[in-house]
């Protein structure tokens, strides 16, 4: 019996390396592929989209907040790995009572990296998982950007707006892309237009999830906020604590040498 400890510091007794794995959280479902662990991962997310031919391929288990318990129940797994964020308490506690349950709790980098290098040791990928938190360390040191000053609101969802505030993975990915997140609240909180003009934002970032933002959105923004610059972007590359993160630091080099542009 292999006695390993998640995220909320709760004890996870596996009788042996995991043979059939239930992903309920997409970036770490991304992981798990990339990982190798192709034969294992039995279900996932209709949220799950990368990879996108395993998306295709996998028992789809219902969204990460309405989740099939029944449906994951009659896959048998032996291991379920969720989120305390991503996935509803109440559904996560049901799930507990078929197999072990595995919760991660991710706020910064160094909690993502230490997600990814515990999954790997759960799961039998010691060494391609310290392969990849090594790699993602070294692009985030490469990628090391000067601080801007500039005042940023990113923006998750609309009717009502909410925007990421302190104390989430994205206002961390926010401090490293040398920015300065206007909305100091917990969490994500809701904001109204008038919260914003008081805010003095200079950047406003539209997010492609979960809420997809588009073009339209910019345009409204702009009426509203005309002095400031207003930008879609990928939400997966700030939200995403996975096997993502190679590709975030490259992502967000272009994107701050976009906003020093006059």
């Amino acid at each position: 019996m292999a006695v390993f400890h998640d995220q909320l510091h709760r004890v996870i007794n596996l009788p042996g390396i995991p043979k059939r794995i239930v992903s309920v959280v997409p970036s770490q479902t991304e992981l798990l592929f990339y990982l190798g662990l192709d034969a294992e991962v039995i279900g996932i997310t209709k949220f799950c989209i990368h990879p996108e031919h395993k998306f295709k391929t996998v028992a789809n288990v219902g969204g990460t907040k309405q989740l099939n318990i029944d449906q994951i129940k009659a896959l048998k797994p032996d291991l379920i790995i969720a989120n305390k964020e991503e996935n509803e308490r109440g559904q996560v506690e049901q799930l507990m009572d078929i197999c072990p349950v595995w919760i991660s709790d991710i706020n910064n980098l160094n909690t993502a990296l230490d997600m990814i290098t515990t999954v790997g040791s759960i799961t039998g990928r010691v060494v391609e998982a310290r392969s990849l938190v090594a790699h993602i360390s070294n692009n985030f040191i490469k990628i090391i950007l000067p601080a801007l000053k500039l005042r940023v609101a990113y923006f998750i969802w609309r009717k009502p707006y909410m925007v990421a505030g302190r104390d989430t993975f994205i206002n961390d990915m926010l401090q490293k892309c040398g920015l300065i997140n206007v909305f100091d609240a917990d969490r994500y909180p809701e904001i109204s237009m008038y919260d914003l003009t008081l805010a003095k934002s200079d950047v406003i970032f539209l997010s492609s999830e979960p809420y997809p933002f588009k073009q339209k959105h910019i345009d409204e923004f702009k009426e509203i906020q005309p002095q400031a610059k207003i930008i879609l972007v990928d939400g997966e590359m700030f939200s995403w604590y996975g096997s993502r993160l190679l590709y975030a630091p490259a992502y967000f080099r272009t994107l701050v040498s976009t906003l020093t542009k006059n």
